[in-house]
């Protein structure tokens, strides 16, 4: 059904953000549903990977409406925005840290379903109300599942804080980050220490 509400500024610029997150998420979590190594994380992200998609089939039949498209830009900057993940970030965390960075993504997802709806809401457009509200909805199990698997890493902490990317790279990688985060350690020690002493001596 044709919605002859026109966008607003901020819902034009939030259905492009919309195009690149879901993309992003579709991308991002594949890949780390490989790397995971856990069944019930596996599931949970190969669900938000499915989700996403739909969403994004969606998007394209909605958005046209109003003149607005999503590729390739919006489509290209979210495959990107994946692959600093996929080819970066991840390298450097454990299990832990990259699963619940992932439900950080779908959060936001969510949130800017919502906020797009309630805009749509302010302006009297019921279809482009209804599509986010029911996508609000249906992203809503998606967040609670992958927050539930990465909180049931926790049943195994020596597996939860072993490098996601178990290749050689990866290993070197997680190192680093393990060796910054000691310094970082030692060098607030010896701060907690100097404050101490020092009030100690004022004492």
């Amino acid at each position: 059904m044709a919605d002859p509400v026109s966008l607003h500024p901020t819902e034009n610029r939030g259905y492009r953000e919309l195009y690149v997150t879901c993309r992003a998420l579709a991308r991002h979590w594949s890949r780390l549903s490989e790397r995971i190594g856990d069944p019930t994380a596996v599931r949970a992200l190969e669900d938000g990977v499915a989700a996403a998609r739909r969403l994004l089939a969606e998007l394209a039949e909605l958005t046209p409406q109003h003149g607005l498209y999503g590729r390739p830009a919006a489509i290209g900057l979210g495959a990107g925005l994946a692959d600093l993940h996929n080819v970066l970030a991840d390298r450097f965390f454990e299990r832990n840290q990259a699963l619940r960075l992932a439900v950080t993504e779908v959060q936001h997802l969510r949130t800017l379903v919502l906020y797009l709806g309630a805009v749509g809401e302010s302006l009297g457009s019921e279809p482009r109300t209804r599509f986010c509200r029911r996508w609000a909805g249906e992203l809503e199990p998606i967040e609670r599942a992958a927050r539930d698997a990465a909180v049931a890493l926790a049943a195994d902490p020596d597996a939860a804080v072993e490098p996601l990317d178990r290749s050689p790279l990866g290993r070197a990688a997680h190192g680093v980050a393990y060796a910054v985060g000691s310094a970082g350690e030692w060098i607030d020690e010896r701060a907690a220490r100097r404050r101490e002493a020092a009030g100690g001596a004022q004492a």
